[in-house]
């Protein structure tokens, strides 16, 4: 079976592209979830590079359970983290008492996770292509 790590990889790269799209556009419930998807597809491409599997949607979670020697340095675990608390809010109005998502994520909020997408995308880039 051929390996499929650089297509999870593109398909990250396309998630936080979209990302920043939906910042720019004012979409920043959007924002985030993609951001999230984006650092998801990342540690599964990175999980994938070592012949393994990541399984679930917890990106902090999956970085755990990495091999002792591909350890995540604590900034991109804390982003991994931050990033697992848009999974679900960023897309279901019962996340919140009344509303939609898009009445509660801000422009700091996107802004924030698009930095956490592209830190831990940049860990498993650079694991991946060492």
């Amino acid at each position: 079976m051929p390996s499929r790590v650089e297509d999870w990889l593109r398909q990250a790269e396309r998630n936080l592209t979209h990302a920043e799209r939906s910042l720019e556009l004012g979409d920043y419930d959007w924002a985030c979830f993609a951001a999230h998807q984006a650092g998801e597809m990342a540690v599964k491409a990175l999980f994938r590079s070592l012949n393994a599997e990541a399984w679930g949607h917890m990106i902090s979670a999956a970085l755990d359970n990495l091999p002792p020697g591909e350890k995540a340095p604590a900034a991109v675990t804390r982003s991994a983290k931050a990033l697992d608390r848009h999974y679900i809010p960023s897309r279901y109005p019962e996340s919140f008492g009344s509303g939609t998502p898009g009445d509660y994520y801000t422009q700091s909020d996107a802004t924030r996770a698009l930095e956490d997408a592209r830190r831990v995308l940049e860990f498993c880039q650079g694991r991946i292509r060492r």
